[in-house]
């Protein structure tokens, strides 16, 4: 297996645990917060996948998932491509409110597709290519990839945590 076949293997995995930390929630339960301070099951998975379209919408020089259609208006947000919920405070966070699971699911569906056709097209030099020259060192397609995905897997990982604590709570 070479590298563009584990990063698609590992970015195929995410939509299943998108689904399954949303599945069956409620609007008022995707946007419950566990406690003071903390991210609500729907604020966690539209995050990440706006991070994932962000990213790989720049890679692919497009336009971004979020901003076709009416997506952001069932996320009751404008489709501002800047907003991906970096930096987010409390006030941001509870502004983001997801119509219904499968308005996640849908967004995230798009994005995942899209990213998967990205990176079944990639061949293994590209990897090596300088995408951002703002670091030391310079971030290559590879590791910016990776980061995406290490991003992506986390908040997967507290959304399903939260999702428990919000189903026992």
């Amino acid at each position: 297996m070479d590298a563009k076949d584990l990063l698609t293997e590992a970015y195929d995995r995410l939509p299943g645990l998108v689904e399954a930390a949303v599945r069956g929630l409620t609007p008022q339960q995707l946007r419950q917060v566990p406690a003071p301070g903390a991210n609500p099951v729907g604020w966690l998975v539209w995050h990440l996948t706006r991070i994932q379209d962000h990213h790989v919408a720049d890679l692919l020089g497009a336009e971004q998932v979020w901003v076709s259609g009416d997506r952001a208006g069932r996320f009751g947000l404008a489709p501002d491509p800047d907003d991906t919920g970096f930096g987010h405070g409390p006030e941001q966070i509870v502004a983001v409110r997801p119509e219904s699971a499968q308005a996640l699911v849908d967004y995230h569906r798009a994005v995942a597709e899209r990213t998967g056709a990205y990176l079944r097209g990639l061949r293994p030099v590209d990897l090596d290519r300088v995408v951002d020259e703002n670091w030391d060192p310079p971030v290559t397609l590879g590791v910016r990839l990776v980061s995406v995905l290490e991003d992506d897997l986390q908040h997967a990982g507290q959304a399903a945590y939260v999702r428990g604590l919000v189903e026992r709570g």
